[in-house]
């Protein structure tokens, strides 16, 4: 089993879910972040004055998959989440090593 950390731009936010969907993934969960890569930051005005902004708002999927969906689900969500541009994100893949589902007690792939 593998969990996918994906980070991307928030208005990407329901492409990525429906790309995911398509290729069999049935669950997520949708965290708010803020962060910065070679992006850094940018100027920006509010009411006259010139601030900085180094943190841009980004959002945080966690999803849990079987090994078989591991390449379909990171072709999908890449390609719904691209725009070309720098800050588009980030998809990175762990290792499960068990699953339990609290509410049924089921182990393994059958709790994903």
């Amino acid at each position: 089993m593998k969990k996918l950390d994906v980070i991307i731009r928030p208005h990407k936010l329901d492409e990525v879910r429906e790309a995911l969907s398509s290729v069999g993934v049935q669950g997520m969960t949708v965290t708010e972040v803020k962060g910065f890569g070679r992006q850094r930051g940018r100027t920006e005005t509010y009411r006259g004055s010139e601030y900085e902004v180094t943190f841009h708002p980004k959002l945080r999927l966690e999803v849990l998959i079987p090994d078989a969906l591991l390449e379909p689900a990171v072709t999908a969500a890449s390609r719904a989440a691209r725009t070309g541009k720098i800050g588009d994100g980030k998809i990175m893949v762990s290792e499960i090593a068990d699953i339990m589902r609290i509410r049924t007690g089921e182990i393994g792939e059958a709790a994903i």
